[in-house]
């Protein structure tokens, strides 16, 4: 790989007018992730050294998008869309003085992968001046498409409504995605017209002129699902599905089982360490880590959460943000955990809720039990103690503290700190009265006749 800087532009201006949605075309997510966010990271895990982002003059949510996930990324605005070398063009300022690579990339084609962008810019190597990354349709209808001599070298790309009969028969086609050294880019950019059926500035036209000036232009081929761009919401479903297999496929690969992998959605950040187990229709949502021999129960929907090596989750559970489980935890079904740490071998095993609270190390929560953590002001923190006991149907009104050992009665109200290896009760004094249930059906029965 060339030691030359890296620069990326990520041409994200369009409007998506077939998405018909208030928010940005490539702020739909994939995965969990904005369109453009995941060419981002392909930019940088690519060698980008630097990138810049084109928006639309209406693309103020795209500009906020990118400053929370990149901070480093430039962004420039192309105020009227007039193609493609037009949009390049808007971010003149960032290659004016650059001594590298420029890679032209878009923001709606969230599976381009990083090895895919770096043998694109490795067939600069040979001193091409630009290189173009094409692929193989299946149908080719509505793409550019490859024009090569009789040599195999690439002449030109033709825009369909601009080709041929003979030239739309060709299946090679141009993913718009481009590689140039920047000393080329700012030769050829200013001379690019827009004589052709739209009226608009074609970067692909900067092959013939590389052409016409002798200069070599290189072709690196992909995968077709690969750079296909999204414009519409079929189109982003086909994605989406296409990305769940990527990752299902990468799990997989790393060692976990997916009993039903259809079944099983991933976020684009989702990690599962070796051995894990996932049962099926289990969703993971953004900021999950599951440790090493976990195992995922049916019907859990995780997001934000951190499960320790051996852990148990679910059936039917739910771990949100901060929830963070220990090594050999036991979380059973109809459990929701919140901003909770789940200490080493502690079990919560039925239809409880745990929020805003730690749970020591060998802590048994009872089904039914609830940290009461919000007052319908202010959140409040629980905290029970290694080895504590809490028995069913009882609920914890925080801010309070179990100690360590300590035993809470079934059914009760705490409302205040337990110590250390007590039995705290709070219910009402259990009543008998002899014969009543007896004489209250005798009179039901008198009344019904």
């Amino acid at each position: 790989m060339t030691d030359r800087p890296l620069l990326a532009i990520i041409l994200a201006a369009g409007h998506g007018t077939r998405m018909k949605s208030r928010r940005p075309k490539v702020l739909h997510e994939v995965a969990r992730r904005p369109m453009v966010g995941h060419v981002l990271d392909a930019a940088r895990a690519a060698g980008a050294d630097e990138v810049a982002v084109v928006i639309s003059a209406s693309g103020d949510q795209v500009r906020e998008a990118i400053a929370t996930d990149d901070a480093d990324t430039q962004v420039f605005v192309q105020a009227e869309q007039l193609g493609t070398a037009h949009a390049v063009d808007a971010a003149r300022e960032a290659f004016a003085g650059f001594d590298g690579d420029v890679l032209v990339l878009y923001g709606d084609t969230p599976m381009i992968r990083p090895e895919t962008l770096r043998r694109l810019r490795e067939a600069l190597s040979d001193g091409s001046a630009l290189a173009v990354l094409g692929f193989d349709a299946a149908d080719p209808t509505g793409y550019g498409r490859l024009l090569r001599d009789e040599e195999g070298a690439l002449i030109g790309i033709r825009e369909e409504k601009d080709a041929s009969a003979d030239e739309r028969v060709i299946r090679q086609c141009n993913s718009g995605v481009m590689a140039f050294r920047a000393e080329a880019l700012r030769e050829l950019l200013p001379r690019i017209g827009n004589d052709n059926a739209k009226g608009e500035y074609y970067l692909t036209d900067a092959v013939a002129l590389a052409r016409g000036q002798g200069y070599d232009v290189a072709v690196a081929m992909g995968e077709e699902a690969e750079v296909l761009g999204v414009n519409d919401r079929a189109q982003l479903a086909a994605a989406e599905a296409k990305m769940q297999q990527r990752l299902r496929d990468a799990a997989m690969d790393g060692g976990a089982t997916l009993i039903d992998p259809a079944t099983v959605t991933f976020s684009y950040d989702t990690v599962l360490g070796p051995d894990v187990v996932v049962e099926p229709n289990v969703i993971f949502g953004p900021g999950v880590t599951v440790g090493d021999s976990a195992r995922i129960n049916g019907f859990s929907h995780i997001e934000g959460a951190r499960v320790g090596p051996g852990a148990s989750v679910g059936p039917f559970a739910r771990l949100r943000p901060g929830a963070e489980l220990g090594e050999n935890v036991r979380i059973g079904n109809f459990v929701e955990i919140k901003k909770a740490s789940i200490e080493d071998d502690a079990k919560v095993n039925h239809l409880t809720y745990i929020g805003d609270s730690r749970v020591g190390a060998g802590a048994n929560i009872g089904a039914g039990t609830i940290t009461c953590n919000y007052d319908g002001h202010e959140k409040h923190h629980t905290d029970i103690g290694a080895g504590a006991f809490i028995g069913s149907n009882s609920a914890l009104v925080a801010p309070v503290k179990i100690g360590d050992r300590a035993y809470i009665g079934s059914g009760s109200v705490i409302t205040r700190d337990v110590s250390a290896g007590s039995l705290a009760l709070s219910r009402a004094p259990q009543e008998e009265r002899e014969g009543w249930a007896d004489r209250m059906h005798a009179r039901r029965g008198r009344d019904k006749g």
